[in-house]
């Protein structure tokens, strides 16, 4: 039912599309124009958060992903002709060093590279390695001549100019490796099956909304936009796989708990049974120093019960890789997901 092939071209043209969060217009406007291939009508919130409606009836469920990316911002054109930045969205600046990049000023677009500001082994030998790794100790050589703070001035750059870092994805037997994974791997699975709604081989139980959010590396992705008929969200996001980590590479995640705290009970229930009835691969985690779009709209003052599955990410922020057969089984429970009721209530727990 998941078109796998659909589903990896998706992601890869997501991937090759720079949507760093402030900036997120190409990556919105390429979905737009896929949901319009599929028969779907796009809608936008005032902030630009892009959403169909699925279903007959008004939306009682929503699923949520979001289209930006970690990114950066030049903060200073320096005297040696280079910028400085400052990240946008929690990653490292170890992360950073040596990443390809676009710098988008008013007027055009130039291409560089992230470096530390002792970056000649030749000049500063074992400096190199003995230096800080902090935003501070970085700043983007620009592919051009341009010796000094004037002559960047006269190149059009500007304090304020988003920077996209490149993602240079590469499949690797059924890995996929690459920046911003998080979340364009999430974007690309719900992609997926809005496409088996679309061709006939899923009937929706419940009519619920396909949220496409631009904020949730700032951590305001969730916060508005659901219908007032909406009573359960379910966030799609990366499930961390590291030391001390319940998720594994083939397996899709229920997240139990986030940094916020556990998630509904009656949701995550409805979802373990889900994955045992239709032999779903499935791990439960949790998760101490993560949130989603989830807790951003519980924080907003959404009266909605919320839930969270996740997709295998190693090197979360980092140089991140997922695979392909957790794609395949989070999106089964997504399928199975919008067959099913809402989560009976129950007594409140």
């Amino acid at each position: 039912m998941i078109d796998q092939n659909y589903l990896l071209d998706r992601l890869l043209q997501l991937l090759k599309t720079p949507s760093p969060v402030g900036m997120t217009g190409r990556a919105t406007e390429l979905v737009d124009s896929w949901l319009r291939e599929l028969g779907y009508t796009p809608r936008y919130t005032r902030r630009g958060v892009l959403h169909v409606e699925v279903g007959e009836g008004a939306p009682r469920r929503a699923l949520a992903v979001h289209l930006d990316t970690l990114g950066a911002m030049v903060s200073e054109l320096k005297p040696n002709g280079r910028l400085a930045l400052r990240n946008t969205g929690t990653w490292a600046a170890r992360f950073a060093e040596g990443a390809r990049v676009t710098i988008f000023s008013d007027t055009a677009e130039h291409r560089g590279t992230i470096l530390p500001l002792k970056a000649s082994g030749h000049r500063f030998n074992t400096e190199v390695d003995s230096q800080p790794a902090d935003w501070d100790n970085l700043e983007i050589r620009v592919d051009a001549i341009l010796p000094d703070r004037p002559s960047l001035m006269a190149a059009g750059f500007n304090v304020g100019d988003m920077v996209a870092v490149d993602a240079q994805p590469e499949v690797v037997d059924g890995f996929i490796v690459s920046r911003h994974l998080d979340d364009k791997a999430g974007c690309a699975t719900l992609l997926a099956v809005l496409k088996s709604i679309s061709d006939g081989q899923l009937k929706v139980s419940v009519p619920f909304q396909a949220m496409f959010t631009i904020g949730e590396e700032i951590g305001i992705g969730g916060t508005h936009g659901f219908g007032p008929d909406v009573e359960e969200l379910l966030a799609i996001d990366n499930a961390v796989t590291a030391p001390n980590q319940a998720s594994r590479d083939d397996a899709v995640t229920i997240a139990m708990r986030d940094r916020q705290g556990p998630f509904d009970a009656h949701m995550t229930r409805q979802l373990l049974a889900l994955c045992q009835r239709d032999g779903i691969r499935h791990e439960r985690d949790t998760f101490r120093h993560y949130r989603s779009d989830s807790a951003a709209a519980v924080e907003a003052g959404w009266d909605l019960r919320v839930g969270l599955v996740c997709f295998s990410l190693d090197s979360s922020h980092g140089w991140e890789r997922t695979h392909s057969s957790s794609l395949l089984e989070l999106g089964k429970l997504l399928v199975a997901y919008l067959g099913a009721d809402l989560a009976p209530a129950g007594s409140r727990e």
